[in-house]
């Protein structure tokens, strides 16, 4: 990747499920608006997010269906609050590219509307109709996910393949959330890697993996209706931590994010790799912000996870300091192709430097439950193989490097 940075970058880290409290709405509704914004909001969804949000017991927010439209309504919400950034307030690709924004799984619906590509009210409709959806594919089997703290990567990939379970979302800091049967999971707890611990996660499914096919299948269907916009400011994929450039882009990593691990690991990589000296988490705040901390330990980076009204200054301090200064031209110069299972590889006989149109295929991944074909997603050039026929890899390995063709 490219060394260029530019000084004084922001970013702005958007949560996702799992990030939720009860009570969390509670402490903002003291700001103007924010009621009638959460009545607005549940509308779209067709949820009582107000309710939800401020009297919603453990169990109640941990319902698929109506936590994620609220975990994102919260999000944008305080983002709009903040008034610098877009979303809610007015935003053009000439005004406002002074931050990078990432979201961690259905943060991404929350990224995507502060990016300029999607409104916000259809940011909240498909995150509804996501959830819904998500919730109906968790109802088919008992599945569940854990996070795994610590540990040897190589023994908890053995102990995954033993106990039938996947790595679900590779966060960083040290974090692996793996996700399958309930009876792995538990198993896994019993007898841990050496060196790790493991926490089962309040989640009703195996999000971001094969289980969640359903859900998948029903969002291909439904966002053709949409029109997204090109990205207006710098937004970086939890598939690859690549920054994404066009809004038909953005919509499809949004679809098949939903059966694909989350790589939040290289998002935080890239935001590095950017130069970012400071980095807000939107509400529900601590987790990204936790993980941050952990894998930008040594660097001077601020990271401000925006717990209530009390930490609003400080973040439009942070935005201050940002705004007016060009957002970094650098985008990251490769991408990488990832595994979609875990699996043996062919890879397909392309030479390095071979110019790719998007769906080229580039090999295929059998598994014990069958053969998986990876392709390219956009058109590039194949910079250079990262694997061997014959080598074993987990879903999100990485496959190759892809250089985007870029129009003379």
């Amino acid at each position: 990747m490219s060394s260029d940075t530019v000084e004084d970058v922001l970013a702005v880290l958007a949560p996702g499920q799992g990030a939720q409290k009860p009570g969390m709405l509670t402490p903002w509704l003291e700001l103007p608006g924010a009621e009638s914004f959460f009545r607005w909001a549940g509308a779209i969804a067709d949820a009582d997010l107000l309710t939800l949000g401020t009297t919603g017991d453990a169990e109640a927010i941990k319902d698929t269906a109506v936590t994620q439209p609220l975990v994102v309504a919260m999000s944008l919400f305080v983002a709009r609050e903040l008034g610098g950034l877009p979303g809610p307030v007015a935003h053009s690709p000439q005004t406002g590219r002074d931050v990078v924004i990432t979201g961690h799984s259905v943060g991404e619906l929350t990224a995507a509307a502060l990016a300029g590509v999607l409104s916000v009210e259809a940011a909240i409709a498909l995150t509804a109709v996501r959830g819904r959806a998500m919730a109906r594919a968790c109802a088919l089997t008992p599945t569940g996910m854990s996070a795994v703290l610590g540990g040897d990567a190589d023994e908890l990939a053995a102990a995954l393949e033993q106990h039938g379970l996947a790595p679900a979302n590779l966060n960083g800091g040290g974090q692996t959330v793996v996700a399958g049967p309930l009876e792995g999971l538990a198993a896994l707890k019993a007898a841990p890697p050496a060196g790790a611990r493991v926490l089962p996660l309040s989640v009703a499914g195996a999000f971001h993996t094969p289980y969640m096919a359903p859900a998948r299948e029903e969002l291909e269907a439904l966002v053709g209706g949409l029109q997204p916009a090109d990205p207006s400011r710098l937004l970086l994929s939890n598939a690859d931590g690549a920054a994404v450039s066009s809004g038909a882009e953005v919509l499809s990593r949004l679809v098949t994010q939903v059966t694909s691990p989350v790589h939040f690991d290289a998002c935080l990589a890239t935001l590095r790799d950017l130069g970012v000296t400071a980095a807000i988490e939107l509400p529900p705040a601590g987790a990204l912000a936790g993980l941050a901390k952990r894998e930008w330990k040594g660097a001077d980076i601020e990271v401000l996870a925006l717990s209530g009204p009390g930490d609003l200054d400080r973040a439009r301090a942070l935005i201050d300091a940002a705004r007016g200064r060009p957002e970094p031209e650098h985008q990251p110069d490769w991408r990488v192709v990832v595994s979609p299972v875990r699996g043996t590889v062919s890879p397909a006989d392309v030479a390095e430097g071979t110019r790719l149109p998007a769906g080229t295929p580039l090999g295929r991944i059998r598994s014990r439950r069958g053969e998986a074909d990876v392709s390219a997603g956009y058109d590039g050039v194949l910079a250079e193989w990262l694997v061997q026929d014959g080598d074993l890899v987990d879903a999100g390995d990485p496959l190759a490097r892809l250089y985007p063709e870029v129009s003379a």
